[in-house]
């Protein structure tokens, strides 16, 4: 892993098979990303691998259980770099169990059109998130139907 710390990123949709929504968490902390908006997630514990950590991070974060999609792909086998210290990489999931609530790290809650590109783009995203957020419309671009078509 070249020594960077692996996160992991879950990009909620409400059907895997024809996403429309996706939930987004606010954050409470730390002060630098307090208000804004991310994908719920978080840091793979040691001799974690990547899908079990994001089944316990949503499951502590949102109380919510979830079937994992398509992994958004990245440049790097590390994922979507954070920063100088992190990378993430981000699935596609499906709630399975539970009513999403901010449990951890978030004071907020919120599903936003994946329809209406505008609205998600326009949400303050944590700066590193935003190139991710950006890439995963454009690839649901192609099985998510303009709301006219609906």
């Amino acid at each position: 892993m070249s020594g960077l710390i692996q996160v992991v990123g879950g990009a909620i949709v409400d059907s895997l098979a024809n996403p429309a929504r996706m939930l987004v968490a606010r954050r409470t902390a730390p002060e630098q990303f307090a208000g804004l908006w991310e994908f719920p997630g978080g840091k793979v514990d040691a001799g974690e691998g990547c899908e079990a950590a994001l089944h316990r991070e949503l499951s502590e974060e949102l109380g919510v259980r979830v079937r994992l999609g398509l992994e958004l792909p990245a440049a790097a086998a590390t994922g979507w770099r954070l920063n100088d210290r992190a990378s993430m990489r981000v699935w596609l999931a499906e709630i399975i169990q539970g009513e999403p609530q901010p449990l951890e790290d978030h004071d907020e809650l919120r599903w936003v059109a994946l329809t209406d590109r505008q609205e998600v783009l326009d949400l303050p995203w944590i700066p590193a998130d935003f190139p991710i957020v950006e890439a995963l419309l454009h690839s649901l671009s192609s099985i998510v139907l303009p709301s006219e078509a609906r």
